[in-house]
């Protein structure tokens, strides 16, 4: 009979983007990151072109309401992924392929964002508050 000899070898490298990852449920140093800052930082644009449009005078054209719609569920889904990465709730969910569901939620809200901000920004005729939003 031969006898074989199982080695187990463990390495230190790790997958993360997180250099050092901290302990527990909450990702200590993901708010710090870039990813994290660009994510606020679309949210808080996001949040402002849609006050501009919310808050402008304009008749009731449902191109205003597409873009409003579009801003809102748009942001929905960038604070969605902050906490997603935030609570590492990616490690939990591997069934799920988080690179490329944010991949392709930024493909599509950004084409669905370009086409709202084309037609607001057509309709606008001049309105400070919807020219501002639609430019956001």
């Amino acid at each position: 009979m031969s006898q074989h000899n199982v080695t187990v070898i463990r390495t230190t490298a790790s997958s993360s983007n997180v250099q050092h990852p901290s302990p527990g449920l909450v990702d200590r140093g993901y708010p710090r990151s870039s990813g994290a800052t660009l994510k606020l930082c679309q949210a808080l644009c996001l949040l402002i072109a849609f006050l501009c449009v919310t808050f402008s005078n304009w008749t009731d054209y449902s191109a205003y309401r597409y873009f409003e719609v579009v801003t809102i569920c748009f942001m929905i889904l960038i604070i969605i992924f902050y906490v997603v990465n935030l609570f590492r709730i990616y490690r939990m969910l591997t069934c799920v392929s988080w690179p490329l569901a944010e991949l392709l939620h930024y493909a599509i809200c950004t084409f669905l964002l370009f086409i709202g901000s084309i037609v607001a920004a057509v309709k606008s005729s001049g309105v400070g508050g919807l020219v501002a939003g639609s430019v956001r």
